[in-house]
């Protein structure tokens, strides 16, 4: 079956899901606010293709260490559903319809943290996922991550395992995303498309001929 792959953040939805989840949780007196200062700029340094998601993902888990899994499960069901379903871009969906329509098989590959994405892609109708993984002890998040980390080549490197368990290829395949950071994913599909690219993504996009998406959540076309 045809895949049809979606980032996530500023891809399928207005914004970033890990960010908007620190604001989240700072606004709920669950994290410190300073946080917030110090993730705006490590978030400028992933727009530049320069971050290290290792230093950034163990930064964002502070909070979560040692809490317990089913409570972040809770805190992460109200998240997303008051903050995210009015950040989904129209076209974003329609695009998703179209695929469904062909017969593609949809899948989301994300650099946040999987009990994010998972409830994001439930919400858009979407199964598969390919998220960051988190370790867990005694039922609690340890504030680490494990596996590797669905970033940048390592997204492919991810898609890569998980096609080897479904019994996929990238014949064919659709890749959609809004980063320079996704580069090795969108080189590496049949059909890419970049979402409303920066002026260096736009740049590479020319050279490849890819198709330029720009969605706006007050824009049906």
């Amino acid at each position: 079956m045809t895949l049809a792959i979606f980032d996530l953040d500023d891809t399928l939805i207005d914004g970033d899901s890990a960010s908007l989840w620190l604001g989240y949780m700072v606004q709920q007196g669950w994290a410190d606010g300073d946080m917030l200062h110090t993730e705006q700029q490590m978030m400028r340094t992933y727009h530049l293709g320069d971050l290290s998601m290792l230093d950034y993902m163990n930064f964002w888990l502070k909070p979560l260490c040692g809490i317990a899994v089913a409570e972040i499960a809770q805190r992460a069901d109200a998240f997303v559903s008051a903050l995210i379903p009015p950040r989904v871009f129209p076209a974003a969906r329609r695009q998703m319809d179209w695929h469904l329509q062909q017969g593609h098989q949809l899948l989301i590959i994300s650099a946040t943290a999987d009990f994010i994405v998972r409830r994001v892609a439930s919400m858009l109708g979407v199964d598969d996922v390919i998220a960051i993984e988190l370790e867990e002890k005694d039922g609690c998040y340890t504030g680490s991550t494990q596996g590797v980390l669905s970033f940048h080549a390592g997204k492919v490197q991810r898609l890569q395992v998980w096609m080897d368990s479904h019994g996929s290829s990238l014949q064919g395949s659709y890749g959609y995303s809004d980063s320079v950071n996704d580069l090795p994913l969108l080189r590496a599909v049949e059909h890419a498309s970049v979402v409303n690219p920066s002026s260096s993504l736009e740049q590479i996009s020319d050279q490849h001929q890819w198709p330029q998406c720009h969605w706006q959540l007050d824009c049906l076309v």
